[in-house]
């Protein structure tokens, strides 16, 4: 499968923050998580009008929207180990190789993920009617992929591109 990908284009407001490290003033509650404000707004008018259409749109966990600093060290210290196990998925972080454990889903290195910087939302059941929803329809909220195919493509992961050009579809909504 091949993902539409689009470079993100960061919020004015979260410029000079610090990935995972932002202030509480750019930060939206999306159930029982949060995501920046102009995320938050895209993601909710993008839940409402794939409501309309029988599509549930839904993030994974809390943690599958913004992430902060603490939380992305503590997700990818469980993944990843020091050791070589003969992992193919390895990443770079304090001047040392980690290896993905096996039966994890990779992540990203702390301070790095667009879940630290609450644009990044993984989607619940990302297959099926829901990712042919969102292939059609993401785009016009502001929302693309990450990755756009082979090994490293997640169809769940999705997340806010435009920066403070607010998606017409958003605006109407």
């Amino acid at each position: 499968m091949t993902y539409p990908v689009k470079p993100v284009v960061m919020p004015a407001d979260i410029k000079k923050a610090e990935n995972g490290k932002l202030p509480d003033s750019v930060l939206v509650p999306v159930g029982s998580g949060h995501l920046h404000k102009l995320a938050a707004s895209a993601w909710n008018a993008m839940v409402k009008a794939a409501k309309k259409d029988g599509v549930i749109l839904k993030p994974t966990s809390k943690w599958d929207l913004y992430r902060p600093y603490d939380r992305q060290k503590a997700l990818f210290l469980a993944r990843y180990q020091k050791a070589n196990n003969g992992s193919k998925v390895t990443r770079e972080w304090q001047g040392t190789t980690w290896y993905l454990k096996k039966g994890f889903a990779p992540a990203g290195v702390p301070g790095t993920s667009n879940h630290g910087w609450a644009l990044a939302v993984d989607v619940a059941g990302a297959s099926g009617a829901v990712l042919n929803w969102l292939l059609k329809n993401a785009d016009e909220y502001g929302f693309s992929w990450e990755v756009k195919d082979g090994p490293n493509a997640e169809s769940w992961h999705i997340r806010y591109y435009p920066g403070d050009k607010v998606p017409a579809k958003v605006k109407a909504s």
